[in-house]
C-alpha cells in the first residue's frame, strides 16, 4: 500500500476575515507556532486549500486569507470516532508505579468532549470540587487516518495515517481510579482540546521523533517525547486495524509522558482561572486554553 501524499504540508481550520466562512488553508509562515499566534491575537496569513481536509487532492492556492477564529483542524463531522490510549508511555508508567501492559489500554471519547485551539477547558459540576476530583492534563500526539484500514501489517501502518495533530486529554482522576473502564472520567463535554495543525505525515515520516510539553501558569510541568511510547504509532494503527476498520476520519490519542499533576506530590490539578497550554514540536504548534469550572465566575490569572 502507497503511502498518503498530501498537497499541503500543515493544515488549519479557520474562520476568514474576508468572509466570515470557514475555510482550510497552509500557514504562509512555515514555521509560526499557529496556536500561540492566534492566543497572541498576532496576524496569521493561510493560504486557501480547496477540497476537504481528508481528501489528499485538497489543492494549496495563492490565494491569502487572513484567520479571524483559529478552529480545530477537523471538525466533528469529518471525525469518524475519538479512540485513546492509556498509560502508553514507559516514564508515565513509571510515575504512575503501574506495570508496562502487555496489550493496549482502550477507551472511547465523544465527539462533545472535544474543544477547539484557544476553547475554554469546562470542568462540570459533576467533577467538582477540584481538590477531590484533581482535574488533570495530559499532553497527547493524535494520530489521523486517512484511508479505510483494516488488519494492517506493522510494516504498512503508516502508509493509512494522513497526518498528526496534538490533544490536550483532560482527565478526572477521582472517577477514573474509581472504576476500570475510563470513559466517564475522560469523556464529560468541552475537555478535551485538538489542534491547532494537522501536520502531513510527508513531512512527520517518524512519529517517534516528537517532543511534547505542557506548562500550567507558565510553569514546565511535562517535557517528554514520542520515542517513550510503550506501543508506537505503528504498533498502535496495526493493533487497532485488526478485524475493525479504521475509517478515514478516525482520530487517535496515544497517551501521555511523565509529568501528570496526580502523580506529584503533592497532587497538582486543574482549577478555576488556571491557563494550561501544550505544544508539540514538528509544526504542530500549541494548544492554549483556560480552565473554568462550571458555575463559577473565571478567576483573574
Amino acid at each position: 500500500m502507497a503511502p498518503i501524499r498530501t498537497q499541503w504540508n500543515r493544515l488549519i481550520r479557520f474562520v476568514a476575515a474576508e468572509t466570515g466562512r470557514v475555510h482550510i488553508g497552509q500557514p504562509v509562515d512555515p514555521n509560526v507556532d499557529v496556536g500561540l499566534a492566534a492566543y497572541e491575537r498576532l496576524l496569521i496569513k493561510a493560504y486557501e486549500i480547496t477540497g476537504a481536509a481528508l481528501d489528499p487532492a485538497a489543492q494549496v492556492t495563492g490565494n491569502i486569507l487572513t484567520v479571524q477564529t483559529l478552529l480545530s483542524p477537523l471538525s466533528n463531522e469529518e471525525i469518524k470516532v475519538v479512540r485513546c490510549l492509556g498509560l502508553n508511555y514507559s516514564d508515565h508508567a513509571e510515575e504512575a508505579k503501574l506495570a508496562k501492559p502487555a496489550f493496549p489500554i482502550l477507551f472511547y471519547k465523544p465527539l462533545t468532549s472535544l474543544l477547539g485551539p484557544l476553547g475554554t477547558i469546562v470542568i462540570p459540576r459533576a467533577a467538582q470540587p477540584v481538590k477531590d476530583h484533581l482535574p488533570d492534563y495530559e499532553v497527547e500526539l493524535v494520530i489521523v487516518i486517512g484511508k479505510p484500514a483494516k488488519n494492517v501489517s506493522e510494516a504498512d501502518a503508516l502508509d493509512y495515517v494522513i497526518g498528526y495533530t496534538g490533544a490536550n486529554d483532560v482527565s478526572f482522576r477521582k472517577h477514573q481510579f474509581a472504576v476500570s473502564q475510563w470513559g466517564f472520567s475522560k469523556s464529560f463535554d468541552n475537555t478535551n482540546p485538538v489542534g491547532p495543525c494537522l501536520v502531513s505525515s510527508n513531512v512527520i515520516s517518524d512519529p517517534q521523533n516528537v517532543l511534547l510539553k505542557c506548562t500550567l501558569n507558565g510553569n514546565v510541568v511535562q517535557d517528554g517525547t514520542t520515542a517513550e511510547q510503550i506501543f508506537n504509532v505503528r504498533q498502535t494503527v496495526s493493533f487497532l486495524s485488526q478485524g475493525t476498520t479504521l475509517e478515514p476520519g478516525t482520530i487517535i490519542l496515544t497517551g501521555t509522558p511523565k509529568g501528570v499533576g496526580s502523580a506529584k506530590n503533592p497532587p497538582v490539578f486543574l482549577k478555576n482561572g488556571d491557563k494550561v497550554t501544550v505544544s508539540l514540536s514538528n509544526g504542530i504548534g500549541s494548544l492554549v486554553n483556560n480552565v473554568k469550572e462550571e458555575g463559577k465566575e473565571r478567576a483573574k490569572l
